[in-house]
C-alpha cells in the first residue's frame, strides 16, 4: 500500500487550475482579438476613408487588401479559440501561430491605424504568453473531467 501525501494532491490540483485558467484566458482573449480583427477587416473593406492614408510606406497595400488580411486572421482566431475551450494541443499551437500572425499583421498596418494596432499587438502578446506557459502535463485529462481525489 502506498501513502499519498495531501500536499502532492493539492499541488497537482493547483497546477491544473492554473493551466485551465490560463488556457481559458487565452481562449477568451483570442476570441476578442479575432472579433476585433474581423470588425477591423470589415471597416477596411467597406469604407476606406476610416483609415489614415500614409504615402511612401514600404508595406503599402490597398486598404481593401489589408481588410481581407485582417478578416482572414480574425476568422482563424475565432475558430482556434473555440478549439482552445476544449484544451486541444493543436489549438494551443495554432493559437500561438495566429497570435504571432496578428502581431505581424498589425505591425505592418500600424501607419493606417496606430492605436488600434498597438492594442491588438498587446492582446496577442498576452495570448502567446498564456498559451506558452501552460504545459501539457499540467492537465489531468481535460477541462470536463474533475480532478481525481485520493
Amino acid at each position: 500500500m502506498t501513502a499519498t501525501h495531501a500536499g502532492q494532491t493539492h499541488t497537482h490540483s493547483a497546477k491544473r487550475h492554473w493551466a485551465e485558467g490560463l488556457t481559458v484566458f487565452a481562449a477568451i482573449m483570442l476570441m476578442i482579438a479575432g472579433v476585433l480583427d474581423i470588425l477591423r477587416g470589415i471597416m477596411a473593406v467597406a469604407e476606406d476613408d476610416l483609415f489614415v492614408n500614409t504615402p511612401n510606406y514600404i508595406f503599402e497595400f490597398d486598404l481593401t487588401s489589408w481588410g481581407w488580411i485582417h478578416l482572414a486572421l480574425g476568422a482563424a482566431a475565432v475558430i482556434v479559440s473555440i478549439g482552445l475551450f476544449q484544451a486541444s494541443t493543436w489549438a494551443r499551437v495554432a493559437g500561438m501561430v495566429i497570435g504571432g500572425l496578428i502581431i505581424i499583421g498589425n505591425f505592418l498596418s500600424m501607419p493606417y491605424y496606430p492605436v488600434w494596432s498597438i492594442v491588438m499587438i498587446a492582446f496577442s502578446g498576452f495570448i502567446i504568453w498564456a498559451l506558452s506557459v501552460v504545459r501539457e502535463e499540467d492537465f489531468d485529462e481535460s477541462f470536463t473531467t474533475p480532478p481525481r481525489s485520493r
